[in-house]
């Protein structure tokens, strides 16, 4: 058997994927060193994002990690030891990424929805992982850590996008300059999560949101990702056209037709993602 061969199926290993009804599963299972992320899990990671956003069966994703962290970071120990990105980096950076690729990048084009079950410690190349999620639901013993300044480094994940985005400038400022850990609530009051479930419960509330939103048109709930995403970088009349432009393929479709027919006969709607 081939290095590249051990290597790719201890990725399949590491990174689980699983589809029940409309939800995909991926479950980063390497517990015993913290979920932390190698070179082939990234590479495994994009590759099942990839597989989720192409099948039009999944209507919403959810990312966990197993055991007592979801992600705490890089694999110092495979970076140390010469291997991982930092290997390469220290061997002779490329001068760009292949955005194709790299899971924050695959994950922000991503119109199927994303929920990250944080369930244990969100560090590093973690914490930034689950700020590309759409929606947060943390797991009343987890905690993010944005300790990237302590470790010598920068939000290198997306989080120097993500944290001003989503809090302003001045209390991003404050998280990244400091290096600050905060708990599942203090999460939540910072408006980093959703909200606090108890551990136990987690993934079972989880799945009740993901079948919330697979219950709503895919077709519907994808135009919307797609157009809170390009109305970031756009002005308002830019948007509204856009919004106008997304609106008139759903209007033929027949999903809007059993929405409308399902609102007026008082029935729950039964969408087929066409």
């Amino acid at each position: 058997m081939s290095e590249a061969h051990d290597l790719s199926a201890a990725a399949e290993d590491e990174v689980l994927y699983e589809v029940d009804g409309h939800i995909a599963t991926i479950t980063l299972n390497a517990p015993d060193r913290m979920n932390t992320i190698s070179r082939d899990m990234l590479a495994r990671l994009t590759e099942l994002m990839v597989v989720a956003e192409e099948d039009t069966a999944v209507r919403c994703v959810i990312l966990t990690g197993r055991g007592r962290a979801f992600c705490a970071g890089l694999n110092l120990e495979e970076a140390r030891s010469g291997g991982g990105i930092s290997g390469s980096i220290n061997s002779g950076p490329r001068p760009t990424l292949d955005l194709r690729n790299t899971p924050p990048t695959v994950m922000h084009a991503m119109d199927t929805p994303t929920i990250c079950a944080v369930n244990g410690g969100a560090a590093g190349y973690g914490l930034d992982t689950a700020l590309g999620c759409d929606i947060r639901l943390m797991a009343d013993t987890a905690k993010m850590a944005v300790a990237f300044t302590k470790r010598g480094v920068v939000p290198e994940s997306g989080g120097t996008w993500f944290l001003p985005r989503m809090l302003g400038w001045e209390k991003a400022a404050e998280l990244i300059f400091t290096g600050r850990t905060l708990s599942a609530e203090e999460s939540v009051e910072w408006g980093l999560a959703s909200r606090v479930v108890p551990a136990a419960d987690l993934m079972t509330e989880a799945r009740a949101l993901a079948e919330e939103i697979a219950g709503n048109a895919p077709l519907a709930v994808q135009a919307s990702k797609r157009m809170m995403r390009m109305g970031m970088n756009e002005t308002f009349a830019d948007h509204v056209h856009h919004v106008y432009l997304q609106l008139l393929p759903l209007m033929g479709s027949d999903d809007m037709k059993e929405g409308m027919m399902a609102f007026l006969e008082k029935r729950k709607p039964d969408f087929k993602g066409r």
